[in-house]
């Protein structure tokens, strides 16, 4: 099969055992030996290309913002911002592609246009490019940590001091590459939060990110022992967020500010909390 097809054995072997393979109309056995005069039929399936951008209208999308070189989003929890490997959902790449939305064409080819990420679970406002100028002037401005990147988080218990400085390195978690931690040979990471409100079960943070590393205000703050409340992956209390009705990371992006890459000018955007969030926070005020 291998040396028919041009496949490699072990795609030979997978399309046996999903049952792609006959031999004389008989399901084929991987160590099975053809001999003279028996039919061999093989299907292989089209396979996707898990990078490829599907046009698709994401429902929940809002556009915040629209002009000749950026558009401004608030991106909705279960989104991705685009395609990747072990991702088969929506993708806010493929909703401005389905909406006609023009994209800068740097970056590889899934990326193209964006100059910053939220995580899947994480809802809240970002910029894409649409015009080269803007791509290169905005990737600069976020390299250089010249942008404005405001959180909202609510955090398990209270944080001592009630506002303070994380700095501590990230890197991929030793035993879950899914997961990140503070590592001591992590990338350098600094996360400045501030409470603006502390309730008997958890506090609600305004955070500020001064470097922009995945998951890095999860992290952070579960290395503080003050988890994000819903954040099963990095030690909230399932418990509690059950009582909330929360099915994530209480984590949104609130605000975004930066100098407009034509006119120079600072601008700022914001998004509200969607309903899970603000109905949880509801709760936690009840619960006083």
């Amino acid at each position: 099969m291998a040396r028919l097809f041009g496949l490699s054995r072990t795609r030979a072997a997978d399309l046996i055992s999903a049952g792609h393979v006959t031999i004389d109309g008989a399901a084929a056995a991987k160590s099975e030996r053809l001999v003279p005069g028996s039919m061999l039929e093989v299907a292989i399936p089209s396979q996707a290309d898990p990078l490829e951008v599907v046009p698709e209208i994401v429902e929940g999308i809002k556009i915040l913002h629209d002009d000749d070189s950026i558009v401004v989003i608030d991106k909705p929890v279960g989104v991705a911002v685009h395609p990747s490997p072990g991702w088969t959902g929506p993708t806010v790449v493929g909703h401005l592609t389905a909406a006609g939305f023009r994209i800068a064409t740097s970056g590889a080819s899934e990326r193209q246009g964006i100059v910053q990420r939220l995580d899947v679970g994480t809802s809240g406002v970002m910029v894409i490019c649409k015009g080269e100028r803007a791509y290169s002037v905005l990737k600069n401005a976020f390299r250089h940590r010249t942008v404005d990147k405001v959180y909202h988080a609510l955090v398990q218990g209270h944080p001592d001091p009630l506002e303070g400085t994380i700095d501590a390195p990230i890197g991929r978690h030793p035993k879950a590459d899914y997961k990140y931690a503070v590592m001591a040979d992590g990338r350098h990471s600094v996360t400045h939060y501030e409470t603006l409100e502390a309730h008997r079960f958890a506090s609600l943070l305004e955070v500020h990110l001064e470097t922009g590393r995945t998951h890095q205000i999860r992290v952070h703050m579960s290395a503080l022992k003050h988890p994000c409340v819903g954040d099963l992956t990095y030690g909230a209390d399932p418990t509690l967020a059950q009582r909330l009705g929360l099915e994530r990371q209480w984590l949104h992006a609130t605000r975004l500010g930066f100098d407009h890459p034509d006119s120079g000018e600072y601008v700022e955007y914001s998004a509200t909390y969607p309903e899970d969030l603000s109905a949880a926070l509801e709760v936690v005020r009840g619960l006083d």
